[in-house]
């Protein structure tokens, strides 16, 4: 029973030493645009924020924006000799907005941005990485 006790111990104590961090190479591009640079540029660039949320060493701005009108041409399939071939996609408008959460830290520099609301941009699958990960 007392090896039991102190076996089970022994795997607790290791396992709290794990801990999941976010790499670099898992951030999406908003992110890798943005963490580590002042909020007050972020701002000023893209507008003021919604609200705000003071959780003690952190505060989380929600921010919406990007309002555009997109016409997105039809989408065809590449047919013999260079030519169109049968249309795949069919020509739309889209209206492309983003809204982000912005976590900043005491020292006002921004700690990680997550997307609350994405729509598939005009070039890529998020319009918000296209928008606020442009330099």
């Amino acid at each position: 029973m007392r090896f039991r006790g102190v076996t089970f111990a022994g795997l607790a104590i290791a396992l709290s030493a794990c801990t999941t961090t976010p790499s670099i190479a898992t951030r999406n591009p908003v992110e890798t645009r943005w963490v580590g640079q002042s909020a007050g540029v972020f701002f000023a660039k893209f507008g003021p924020p919604l609200s705000d949320v003071d959780s003690g060493g952190t505060t989380t701005f929600t921010w919406r924006g990007g309002y555009k009108t997109a016409k997105i041409p039809a989408q065809f399939e590449e047919g013999k000799d260079g030519k169109r071939g049968r249309q795949t996609a069919a020509a739309r408008t889209s209206y492309l907005s983003c809204t982000v959460q912005v976590v900043v830290g005491d020292d006002y520099k921004i700690r990680s941005v997550r997307t609350v609301s994405d729509r598939p941009g005009v070039n890529g699958p998020s319009y918000c990485a296209e928008f606020l990960a442009a330099e």
